[in-house]
């Protein structure tokens, strides 16, 4: 919540509640929490009608401060609430809540919303022949548009789990937003009781309040993730002096990052191996008029992520560093003394082992599993659990990671490889011939993502641009392959199946991508071999 720039103005808080849910019952509990705590409170209702049929609401005023600081003076508390001015709206109505909103009560800038995402249906819903109910998805959109922070739980569950009304759920949702300044004993003080009925509502309110206080720590983590990145500056990882001479200073601080990434993934020659790609792209752009060489700037980020390709050795490096369970050890907020165990799961079959072996060991590897597949068994691959805490676990994930030093001799290594080639040999040559396409085809480079069959449909995606919508077979001519293959990328990112991919690629002249072979599995009925 906002803070406050003094200590003058009260906390308001309305309470809505359906005839019989006890919404009196929490105004006076709330009340006794102020006072057992020191605090200066008042509540006042506005009665509805009869049970069950209307809402009754309660209005109530919490001072900030104890009377241990008032020194005797008593503040002067309201009696209705202002429109805009709420401080928290409880409803135990999902309904109920949007009609608090919609008569301008709450406010986007100042106010938490805590409602039950339950529904009492209205006499007009009841009415209709049909299914008459409204949908709830615009009620939450209003509560969202209209709120500070809200909190929508399923009360009525809670309360069944429990064994009590909605008002001890209601309380609990209340302490747990952190909204009033009570300690958590200060609420169950006013609960505590011998009865059945007690012991209920300290249930319900405590299901209540750590579900609050869960949703608090995970908008709160959220946040933090998703607060804006500072713009790089001199502090993204710095060039080696003599390629920072070679390019453009606008380029220096994504390809610091990537000159980095790579550095790690494989070696300082492999780095190398980036940097003289990038100089072709930029010798190629030299003759545009456009100074901040948007295509080298565009393939230098993907062309990196695609150097960088995730396989077995990759996997295990990530796996093992000691960020990783820096932050696992954050997620799971281990104290010191706990036991923490990270197990790894791993799939790997037989494209992934293929990948580390030569070409000719990769292609008997890859017939054999093929020849399995078409007699009907599922392609192999080997489950493994591997204890990230323990000695071997870890032994084994930096065995795997020190691989590194043979990944260039695997068979993937030099596909990959050839790949790159091709799309950057297909980069230079557009550029020279129209920066606006070579544009384009840098962009396609975003194809190439996951891992699996989704980064085999990536690659195979972007050759076929490649080949048959700028190659020397194409149709089309130069002053609209631009368009085209920005418009046939995009379409390539809509939909895994490819159906918009082919539609705009036989749209522009090119034929649609080949209908791969797959083998036809033949089951077993069940049924059949129980008899």
């Amino acid at each position: 919540m906002p803070e406050r720039n003094t200590m003058t103005q009260p906390i308001s808080i309305l309470l809505c509640a359906l005839g019989g849910e006890g919404g009196g019952v929490l105004a006076d509990w709330l009340v006794d929490v102020a006072r057992h705590a020191g605090y200066p409170a008042q509540a006042t209702s506005i009665p509805g009608v009869a049970q069950r049929t209307g809402a009754t609401t309660y209005y109530l005023e919490v001072y900030p401060l104890p009377h241990s600081q008032l020194q005797g003076r008593l503040p002067v508390l309201g009696l209705n609430p202002l429109p805009g001015r709420l401080d928290a709206l409880v409803s135990s109505e999902l309904l109920e809540t949007a009609r608090q909103i919609g008569n301008g009560l709450a406010s986007a800038d100042r106010t938490l919303v805590i409602s039950a995402s339950s529904r009492a249906l209205t006499t007009a819903e009841k009415m209709t022949m049909g299914d008459g109910r409204r949908p709830e998805g615009p009620l939450l959109d209003v509560i969202a548009a209209h709120s500070l922070r809200h909190h929508v739980m399923d009360m009525a569950r809670l309360c069944q789990e429990s064994g009590t009304l909605v008002s001890a759920v209601m309380l609990g949702a209340i302490a747990g937003s952190g909204l009033l300044p009570f300690k958590r004993d200060d609420y169950e003080a006013v609960l505590t009781g011998p009865s059945k009925a007690a012991q209920a509502s300290l249930r319900g309110f405590a299901s209540a309040f750590d579900l609050v206080t869960r949703q608090r720590e995970q908008a709160q983590y959220v946040e933090q993730v998703m607060k804006p990145v500072a713009p790089m500056t001199s502090a993204s990882p710095a060039l080696p002096v003599a390629v920072a001479a070679q390019f453009p200073a606008l380029l220096h601080p994504l390809m610091g990052l990537a000159h980095q990434r790579l550095v790690e993934y494989q070696g300082p020659a492999y780095a190398r191996l980036y940097v003289q790609r990038l100089e072709r792209l930029l010798d190629a752009e030299s003759a545009s008029a456009d100074a901040s060489h948007p295509v080298t700037a565009e393939a230098s980020r993907w062309l990196a992520l695609w150097m960088a390709f995730d396989d077995i050795i990759r996997v295990a490096d990530l796996k093992s560093r000691a960020s990783r369970w820096d932050r696992v050890t954050q997620e799971v907020k281990a104290q010191e003394g706990d036991v923490l165990k990270v197990y790894d799961h791993f799939k790997p079959g037989v494209p992934e082992l293929a990948a580390l072996l030569p070409q000719g060991l990769a292609n008997r590897l890859l017939r054999w599993d093929r020849a399995r597949v078409a007699r009907g068994q599922a392609p192999w691959s080997m489950p493994l659990k591997v204890a990230r805490h323990a000695l071997w676990g870890m032994a084994s994930l930096r065995f795997l990671a020190s691989l590194r030093v043979l990944r260039p001799l695997g068979s993937r290594y030099a596909t990959e490889q050839a790949l790159i080639e091709e799309w950057l040999g297909g980069i230079e040559a557009a550029t020279r011939q129209s920066p606006a396409l070579g544009l384009e085809l840098a962009r396609c480079g975003q194809l190439i993502k996951g891992y699996g069959s989704t980064n085999e449909r990536g690659k195979d995606n972007l050759l076929h641009i490649l080949r048959h919508v700028c190659g020397p077979a194409s149709k089309l001519p130069l002053h609209e392959r631009a368009a085209a293959v920005a418009q046939i990328r995009q379409a390539a990112l809509q939909d895994e199946a490819g159906q918009a991919l082919d539609q705009a690629l036989r749209q522009h002249g090119a034929p649609a991508r080949p209908v791969k072979e797959q083998p036809v599995l033949w089951m077993k009925n069940p049924r059949l071999q129980k008899s």
